[in-house]
């Protein structure tokens, strides 16, 4: 009986092993329709979320293939496309960035490691001027507290960056009613408004400021979701089971797509949870 028993807790373990490993490196293409009648003429756009110096492929171009095969109008990022470590190379993710930004246009909403970078000159160095420095030299400038007007399409994108402490762990802070109108204004009901905010915590916020779509990443799809249920485990802010965990949500009518991520950080893996590429496709018509 104990032979049995200790037999069948070495199959799920080497099961586990086995799926850690694949799930770590791969990644599925997900998508999403909008339809609003905003919306002036078609857009689709690959997002792109904490692929923290992740590579699918020497230079990524397992992951680049798989953008350019849906032939996107634009690309929009939501942040963390690197790790904030002190003395990290930030070459991978300026290499596909550059890939990107050749071909499409990019917007790019910062995640908190693009902000701790900011934040922390003491550990990070001069990390930050030399990351915006590289994007600079590629044609990208992040959206931060600001927006781009896509007019031809009837959309405006929006790039939120949030102060650290909304991202505390073990809780979520509350935040404070008018916070995101002071940082980023108000949004134009005549357009429809995407908000690229990496901290997923704060839907019901987004929502209630008057964002249409929610693009969020952060979580990483909860590192490690439990199969059948399909919920993630663990949260960054050290929260078990997080209510925002991967997929899409509803509130007041708006919507959030939280994007699981491509990569990984301070936990270097993912159990039956493959990285994320979503297509979302913009279409003219009644919401």
């Amino acid at each position: 009986m104990v032979d049995a028993i200790a037999a069948i807790i070495c199959v799920i373990i080497i099961v586990c092993v086995w799926f850690m490993l694949y799930d770590s490196n791969r990644f599925i293409v997900k998508t999403h329709e909008v339809t609003d009648e905003r919306i002036r003429r078609p857009m689709r756009a690959a997002v792109l979320a904490d692929l923290h110096n992740k590579r699918y492929g020497k230079k990524n171009e397992i992951l680049l293939e798989a953008v350019r095969a849906h032939k996107p109008d634009c690309i929009l990022i939501a942040g963390d496309m690197l790790t904030a470590k002190p003395g990290e190379s930030f070459d991978t993710a300026i290499h596909i960035l550059a890939e990107l930004a050749k071909e499409y246009p990019v917007y790019y909403g910062n995640g908190n490691h693009e902000h701790r970078l900011k934040l922390y000159p003491h550990s990070y160095g001069d990390m930050a001027e030399r990351y915006k420095a590289a994007l600079g030299e590629i044609g990208i400038e992040p959206i931060v507290n600001s927006h781009a007007a896509l007019q031809p399409y009837g959309i405006v994108v929006y790039g939120s960056e949030i102060d650290k402490f909304y991202y505390k762990r073990f809780k979520v802070p509350p935040m404070e009613a008018d916070y995101l109108k002071k940082i980023l204004g108000t949004p134009d009901p005549n357009m429809y408004n995407v908000l690229i905010a990496h901290n997923p915590d704060y839907f019901p916020n987004y929502a209630e400021w008057g964002a249409d779509l929610t693009l969020s990443g952060h979580v990483h799809g909860g590192i490690v979701r439990v199969p059948f249920w399909g919920k993630g485990i663990a949260s960054p802010g050290i929260r078990l089971f997080p209510k925002y965990d991967g997929g899409l949500f509803r509130e007041k009518g708006k919507t959030m797509l939280l994007s699981r991520g491509l990569g990984m950080h301070t936990i270097p893996f993912r159990l039956f949870n493959p990285g994320e590429l979503w297509i979302v496709d913009f279409k003219p018509g009644e919401h």
